[in-house]
């Protein structure tokens, strides 16, 4: 096991090297280079392989070891441990996937400090993060007591459901003992909590027919209409926070066709598994009572991330906490839905932490700023280090 304390201690003592090595001034840049050439390349949800790709090349050309791609385009490297091992590795995660189709335009565009670009921050400059850190700890030069595995995790997003990471730390959980998850626009927030995420794909069938000559038959557009309607009238807690949104809907043949079919996909979140279920129950009472003769519903469920969490005090995260605050920065403590809940929701410690600020993820105009790189990237080292180089050495 770690020894989060000693962690922090070790943290303390490598921080004036991190901060002044030539080496780390460079670093910054290398980051946002592979972040540009990360985001060049199309990767949407369970389309990642191109990115895998690339990824796997540079966990080469670092010198990483036992580099393969599994079956569902996550990508593993390893940093060896000197030959006094301990054996509790840490996981260091980023995820390739985006939320853009394919033939999205992905031109940069830079204005003043901030750098435009769909996926750039979440998450390309998360994957290149990863590559700053194996490329970091090897220039170093200090010992390992542990192994490093690095992984660039598929199918975050959306539908993807956290397959990636699934697939990822059920291969390595037998030897890892913390894991570090990388997003890129999450720089001074420590994210210790993952977030409960239940989503329904709920599909209305009717017989429907022609607007005129079988007016009067049962619609599933109007049938979903009103269970839409009903469902956005929910009143989700405060506290824990619980949340509900109606992302997508769709459905119907034409506008002179009384529609047989229509969907639509309902994201459910919150801080506990018990109130999340509430809401689930709510939501299938109302589709009870709106199923009727001529009008049924299917319900599917596509997404079930589980929530897990470590307390604010625990050791990883206040050796989070306190890189930031040598920086000047007063870290946040935050809850989300990222691969971190998985390791979390198995009891592993797990932090999400970011490299840069930025805004409008998910959209086109999504931006990263590029001043706070440079810190992102020294506390992404500091704290992996901390958890993995020999005092000895």
């Amino acid at each position: 096991m770690i020894d989060f304390d000693e962690s922090r201690q070790m943290a303390l003592s490598l921080w004036p090297r991190l901060n002044r090595d030539p080496f780390c001034d460079g670093l910054p840049d290398e980051v946002l280079a592979w972040a540009l050439a990360i985001q060049a390349i199309p990767a949407p949800t369970f389309d990642e392989a191109a990115r895998a790709d690339y990824v796997a090349g540079q966990f080469n050309a670092l010198g990483l070891r036992d580099v393969v791609i599994d079956e569902r385009f996550n990508v593993y490297g390893r940093l060896a441990a000197s030959s006094f091992r301990t054996g509790a590795a840490v996981m260091v995660v980023a995820h390739t996937d985006t939320v853009f189709p394919a033939a999205t335009d992905l031109t940069i565009r830079e204005a003043g400090e901030d750098i435009y670009g769909p996926g750039l921050g979440d998450n390309s400059l998360g994957v290149a993060g990863l590559l700053g850190v194996a490329a970091g700890l090897r220039r170093l030069g200090i010992p390992l007591r542990r192994d490093v595995w690095f992984v660039a995790t598929s199918r975050e997003e959306g539908l993807g459901d956290l397959g990636g990471m699934r697939m990822a730390f059920e291969r390595l959980r037998g030897e890892v003992s913390a894991v570090v998850n990388i997003e890129g626009m999450a720089y001074g927030h420590v994210y210790h909590e993952g977030i409960a995420v239940r989503r329904l794909h709920i599909v209305a069938q009717a017989e429907g027919g022609h607007s005129w000559a079988h007016y009067g038959n049962a619609s599933a557009i109007h049938g979903l209409m009103r269970l839409g309607a009903a469902i956005a009238e929910i009143n989700p807690p405060q506290k824990p926070r619980t949340t509900l949104n109606i992302g997508v809907i769709g459905g119907g043949q034409s506008v002179n066709t009384i529609a047989s079919h229509a969907e639509m996909w309902l994201d459910m979140r919150s801080e506990t598994a018990a109130e999340l279920r509430k809401l689930e129950e709510s939501v299938r009472r109302h589709i009870k009572q709106m199923t009727a003769d001529d009008l049924a519903f299917r319900v599917d469920v596509v997404g079930d991330r589980p929530a897990g969490r470590i307390p604010a005090e625990h050791g990883l995260v206040r050796l989070a906490l306190d890189v930031l605050d040598r920086m000047g920065v007063r870290g946040t403590l935050a809850t989300g839905s990222t691969d971190g809940n998985i390791p979390l929701a198995a009891g592993c410690p797990t932090v999400t932490l970011g490299v840069t600020r930025g805004s409008n993820a998910h959209r086109i105009d999504e931006y990263i700023e590029r001043a706070p790189i440079a810190d992102g990237v020294r506390q992404l080292l500091c704290v992996v280090a901390a958890l993995t180089v020999d005092s000895t050495g």
